[in-house]
């Protein structure tokens, strides 16, 4: 298991487990609960923001927040 801000760009995984005390309340409504497929589609300059997938919805979220984000690598077919 990994953090969110470790993948690279185009890598699929699966949320594993959320720090709930430390993610936004906004984050969980639009789907970044356990179970949910995830990729990221790009990081800024610096790394911060990522701009990921979650299932159907699109988002921006700071680094420091997907540190809190545990995921597992999908395994490629």
């Amino acid at each position: 298991m990994i953090t969110l801000d470790q993948l690279v760009k185009g890598q699929e995984a699966e949320i594993e487990h959320i720090d709930t005390d430390q993610l936004p309340l906004k984050l969980i409504e639009m789907g970044c609960l356990p179970g949910n497929s995830i990729s990221l589609i790009q990081k800024a300059p610096f790394n911060d923001p990522l701009y990921l997938k979650i299932d159907e919805s699109h988002l921006a979220i700071r680094k420091e927040t997907a540190q809190h984000i545990f995921v597992r690598l999908k395994n490629k077919k």
